[in-house]
């Protein structure tokens, strides 16, 4: 079970797979400073989502600054892939406290190995200019997009089947909905390195013990992020995710929280394709609420490989 709702893969459409995800267990710290526990969440996939530990080592981090600051960006590497429904043990090194700027290392283990590497840093804040990108203009309201439970009723192809189906349907917590149209089955619009998707929580965000509300946003546009951001690169490349033979994973993964803003509404993730070489991508992706304030930008890297 995931929280309140039922198991990521069956019908019923939860965000308690996301809070579920960032709940964590304090525990002995074995390397570090302090130390925390957390479960991957079901996928049908071999190996867990990277967006379980983004969000996890975040909010492990978050746990250790106590003094009120925010954090404002964080940097990873993946280093092996995470088994599903398994324990990740996460340590935090206090690596320095000061005034304006504090810094935490954070390294998620499972059986005994490193697989995971963050270096996340958090501000006091203090006055200045202010500034923030736009989104395009042409981007269609949700309301008028499908979901994609709603695109991939009736719809089979590829390595697509009824779990993962349900999976993408109704198992990541939130409602996306793309812009020109989605990858799952085949490139939907035109073979471009941009796309947007709107994205919202199924339900309400449920408390995270040991997070605030405004913590558990960051957190969660850290879980989410991952889940689409390859996806301008495969566009591109026109490689949609049911292709037979693609193997994709995250490699490293950096981010930055400009503001805070609200999570439990519609939120425009624009993207775009930045390199596609050798086996890997790179893509950006931006945050936005729907009066235009941009949250948050993500970079990340993936292995792109057809076999």
């Amino acid at each position: 079970m995931t929280g309140a709702g039922k198991t990521a893969t069956g019908s019923h459409a939860t965000s308690a797979v996301f809070t579920t995800a960032v709940t964590l267990v304090p525990a002995e710290p074995h390397h570090f400073d302090l130390a925390f526990t957390a479960v991957t969440q079901p996928c049908p996939w071999p190996k867990a989502y990277g967006g379980d530990l983004v969000a996890q080592a975040a909010a492990a981090a978050m746990r250790s600054v106590t003094d009120g600051k925010t954090l404002h960006s964080t940097h990873s590497y993946f280093l092996r892939p995470a088994d599903i429904g398994a324990s990740v043990r996460y340590e935090v090194e206090v690596v320095r406290d000061g005034r304006g700027y504090s810094t935490r290392q954070v390294r998620g283990y499972q059986h005994g190995k490193p697989l995971y590497v963050c270096l996340a840093n958090f501000a006091a804040g203090e006055a200045g200019g202010a500034f923030h990108a736009r989104p395009p203009e042409d981007v269609p309201d949700p309301e008028r997009l499908p979901s994609s439970a709603r695109y991939l009723a009736g719809r089979d192809g590829g390595t697509m089947t009824d779990t993962s189906k349900t999976y993408w349907s109704t198992g990541r917590g939130f409602d996306m909905r793309h812009v020109p149209g989605p990858v799952y089955l085949t490139v939907e619009g035109e073979r471009v390195a941009h796309q947007a998707v709107w994205l919202k929580p199924f339900d309400p965000l449920r408390p995270v013990e040991g997070l605030t509300d405004a913590q558990r946003d960051l957190a969660a546009l850290a879980y989410v992020c991952d889940y689409t951001i390859l996806e301008p690169v495969l566009r591109v490349l026109d490689l949609p995710w049911a292709r037979p033979g693609l193997v994709t994973a995250s490699l490293d993964h950096a981010m930055w929280f400009h503001r805070p803003g609200p999570v439990g509404d519609w939120l425009l993730y624009v993207q775009d394709a930045v390199a596609a070489d050798a086996g890997r991508g790179v893509a950006t992706g931006r945050f936005f609420t729907r009066d235009h304030r941009h949250l948050a930008t993500v970079v990340q890297e993936g292995m792109i490989r057809t076999v």
